[in-house]
């Protein structure tokens, strides 16, 4: 492993330990050039998973864009980094458990939508008024009704 510093091969591993869910192995590594101590996590390699978009182009799942949304519905929301952090994981956890190797996109919005339903009320209807395209108010009240029901 390179160190991000000095780009030198010689790292050793100082600490390992499985991250919260079991999922992954954080590993404390130290370069053995410049001495600074870096964090890297290890984690099972699965299948490659082809997200269906909506206009049937498939491309290739990628976490961070999940991510990228639930941050921007939780902008300014009481949600911690760490909340944000584990809703990913489990919705990540939840596409590969399917077994599929293609999923479409839709699919992955409802599993989002139901874990945001859970952590944040306004951050829900954030995501759920970009990913549904509301295209008026009423649309985004009858959304509020169902939501309030």
């Amino acid at each position: 492993m390179k160190c991000p510093f000095c780009n030198q091969d010689n790292t050793r591993v100082v600490d390992s330990r499985p991250v919260d869910d079991n999922t992954a192995i954080r590993r404390r590594r130290q370069c053995d050039a410049c001495g600074k101590r870096f964090t890297t996590y290890e984690k099972v390699e699965t299948i490659p998973l082809i997200v269906i978009k909506k206009d049937q182009n498939r491309e290739q799942f990628d976490r961070s864009k999940i991510e990228a949304g639930v941050l921007r519905a939780c902008h300014k929301r009481p949600v911690s980094a760490q909340q944000i952090r584990q809703l990913v994981d489990d919705v990540e956890n939840e596409i590969y458990a399917m077994g599929e190797r293609e999923i479409p996109s839709s699919v992955i919005g409802e599993i989002v939508m139901d874990k945001l339903k859970d952590l944040e009320a306004v951050a829900y209807v954030r995501f759920a008024s970009v990913y549904r395209e509301f295209k008026d108010v009423n649309t985004f009240m009858d959304e509020l009704k169902k939501f309030l029901k």
